[in-house]
């Protein structure tokens, strides 16, 4: 009997289970519906959100989010959150190369040489330290690469067709031609069988910067004749993502020279932007943040904030820079002996990241952002799986959606209400009786078992 009651329980608890799962979100859920217009092709559309709008979520990761047409179907979405973006910049440079002599029964040890060099470094003149050239066999070559700032990622060399075979020889890098390190070993190659030519000419190197190479063979007598010498460097720049800043913030003030202000959730903050009312104003200054008012604050930022008239213009320092942890209290505490910033807190603007929402519209529009649900949970795909030949570079080319002007210019988000008011959900009302029904069949079971007395064996 224990047995079936425990089966009958795990049928209850599956039937819940299903009916959870077929239940989806409906507009009525939440608490701020936000109407959206849409251009350009689709089926996916982007949405640069809002801070005013993300504000309006109940979770600060974003997870009451969603997109639902004409008919109250959710769509399919991802949440993008900007990242920097790094550019890399590549370019050869020809720079010149002197032999380096050295007697052939030197083995591995470095020739010496005497050089010749401008105030800024580029070599004019190599000579060998012995008194006669011939006195001495090639042993390597010495490329100036003083002309190049970026960090030096390849080395390409030619040389005459004499020596064919592999070249391997050492690379060391140096900056003042005294002082030298080891980069690796390098090897090209040329080599002809029968009709068959293979060359290699590109030596990898590890990306650092440095004013000189020395180029020194292994086999001192198999060093060619150089005909050319390139050097490859790059430059990466990092772009940072965009912010979006918030309105202006009242904050409120409890003591001389203490400010603090409200957010309205917990937030990545990473600038904030304190008005500066009245003209000379100087104060040196400390921010503070803190998730809630049960933490204690902790130091976030530090600067001299101004604003001064210098020749008859204003010139101003208002904003500080955060680490981007996240906050929903912030206190800025003055120095007094710059002036203060008055008895009343000035207003406050604060800024994060932005963030991106693409989603694959399905069924008639119009379509709707909805936001403000404490007990939805996260329903966002990955982009490679709503978009399932994505590339970064296609993000660019998706239609576009946008928050209708009178919400995007400060206004309320439109109400749910007239959604809820236009009558009963009787797909969930009915989804309930099934499973009220479920839970009483289960129960007069349960006590017809009860009842029926225990076969004697």
């Amino acid at each position: 009997m224990n047995r079936k009651l425990n089966l009958g329980w795990l049928g209850a608890l599956g039937l819940c289970v299903a009916l959870s799962a077929m239940a989806q979100d409906k507009p009525g859920d939440f608490k701020s519906l936000v109407p959206l217009s849409l251009s350009g092709e689709g089926p996916w559309y982007r949405l640069e959100l809002p801070l005013a709008v993300q504000l309006r979520a109940s979770q600060t990761d974003l997870r009451d989010i969603r997109v639902f047409n004409a008919a109250g179907e959710p769509q399919a979405y991802a949440l993008v959150r900007q990242q920097a973006q790094t550019t890399e910049q590549r370019s050869f440079s020809e720079v010149k190369w002197f032999p380096l002599y050295g007697s052939a029964q030197t083995g591995d040890g470095a020739p010496g040489v005497r050089v010749q060099a401008t105030t800024n470094g580029t070599l004019v003149e190599v000579q060998p330290s012995t008194r006669r050239e011939d006195e001495g066999a090639l042993r390597g070559w010495l490329l100036d690469a003083s002309a190049i700032k970026a960090p030096l990622q390849q080395l390409v060399l030619d040389w005459t067709s004499e020596r064919d075979g592999f070249q391997r020889f050492s690379i060391e890098a140096s900056d003042d031609l005294q002082h030298w390190q080891a980069w690796g070993e390098g090897q090209v190659a040329r080599l002809s069988f029968a009709d068959e030519r293979i060359e290699q000419h590109e030596v990898a190197l590890p990306g650092q910067s440095a004013r000189y190479l020395r180029l020194l063979w292994n086999t001192p007598q198999a060093a060619p004749q150089l005909t050319s010498a390139r050097l490859q460097s790059s430059t990466t720049s990092s772009l940072p993502s965009p912010l979006v800043w918030s309105q202006p913030l009242a904050g409120s003030s409890a003591r001389t020279g203490e400010y603090t202000w409200q957010l309205p959730m917990g937030l990545n903050v990473e600038r904030v932007r304190v008005a500066l009312r009245q003209a000379n104003s100087l104060a040196p200054a400390t921010l503070y943040g803190r998730r809630e008012s049960s933490l204690p604050w902790q130091a976030l930022s530090r600067g001299l904030l101004y604003r001064l008239t210098q020749n008859g213009q204003d010139v101003q320092q208002n904003e500080l820079q955060l680490p981007g942890q996240t906050v929903q209290q912030l206190k800025l505490v003055v120095d007094p002996r710059g002036g203060g910033l008055g008895s009343e807190a000035p207003s406050l603007e604060f800024a994060v990241r932005s963030t991106q929402l693409v989603f694959l519209a399905r069924g008639e529009g119009p379509y709707t952002l909805a936001l403000g649900n404490p007990t939805a949970t996260a329903a966002n795909l990955s982009l490679s799986t709503l978009i399932p030949d994505y590339d970064p570079q296609r993000l660019k080319g998706l239609g576009q959606a946008r928050v209708e002007e009178a919400t995007q210019a400060g206004g309320l988000v439109v109400s749910p209400s007239a959604a809820a008011a236009s009558g009963p959900d009787w797909k969930k009302i009915g989804l309930w009786a099934v499973l009220l029904l479920g839970v009483l069949a289960l129960a007069g079971m349960a006590f017809s078992l009860l009842r029926k007395p225990v076969a004697k064996s």
